[in-house]
């Protein structure tokens, strides 16, 4: 069975939708980073960055929670990998863009306006944070002009990808109404059963 290692409330939470999205039996392992399990010697092992999440699917382990879900769309296919060598370079361009353009600012909005203790919290870097957004939020924004799903015509392995970064939107409530097209996909995408179910996990 499929084992991966980490908690929901994690970058491990876009791997969790994918498997939940693909119906493939699996076993959350629970490992924390805040409790020293990614420190131990069976876990480095595994990882040696001591990060979550990790993917052990029999022989096969990997890190990077985009490496994961890519694998896994196109080793258990279920309609969310692309069809052609063109769309798999698509779907490939937008999981890495959403870790190099978007998650940046992102995590640091989340970090200075609910994770750090209030007393830790800058609003000058929180206010920086939202304004380096408005350029990816307009990239994407651009790119769901006329269309429902970033590659090809229906939900897959990119939309998975971009919308799991981008759901940390909703946990502080950012407003995306500058961007409706954004918040309509970005809407439709965590409706989706698989999402609830794993966002369930949490």
């Amino acid at each position: 069975m499929i084992k991966l290692y980490g908690v929901p409330m994690s970058r491990a939470s876009r791997s969790l939708w994918m498997l939940e999205e693909l119906g493939v039996p699996y076993e959350n392992v629970p490992t924390h980073f805040a409790t020293g399990d990614t420190r131990k010697p069976e876990y480095l092992a595994l990882n040696p960055n001591g990060h979550i999440p990790t993917l052990q699917d029999g022989d096969l382990v990997l890190w990077e929670s985009m490496a994961i879900n890519l694998y896994l769309a196109r080793r258990y296919d279920k309609g969310l990998w692309p069809k052609s060598v063109a769309d798999e370079g698509r779907t490939y361009q937008w999981s890495l863009w959403a870790m190099t353009e978007l998650e940046g600012p992102l995590l640091a909005y989340l970090m200075h306006t609910v994770l750090l203790p209030k007393e830790q919290r800058d609003p000058a870097k929180a206010s920086e944070a939202l304004a380096q957004l408005a350029k990816p939020l307009g990239v994407l924004e651009g790119a769901l002009t006329k269309r429902s799903a970033l590659v090809g015509e229906a939900f897959g392995a990119a939309d998975l990808n971009v919308a799991s970064v981008l759901s940390l939107a909703r946990l502080v409530r950012l407003d995306l109404s500058k961007w409706p097209q954004v918040d309509a996909w970005l809407g439709r995408c965590l409706e989706r059963p698989a999402s609830k179910r794993a966002r369930e996990k949490r």
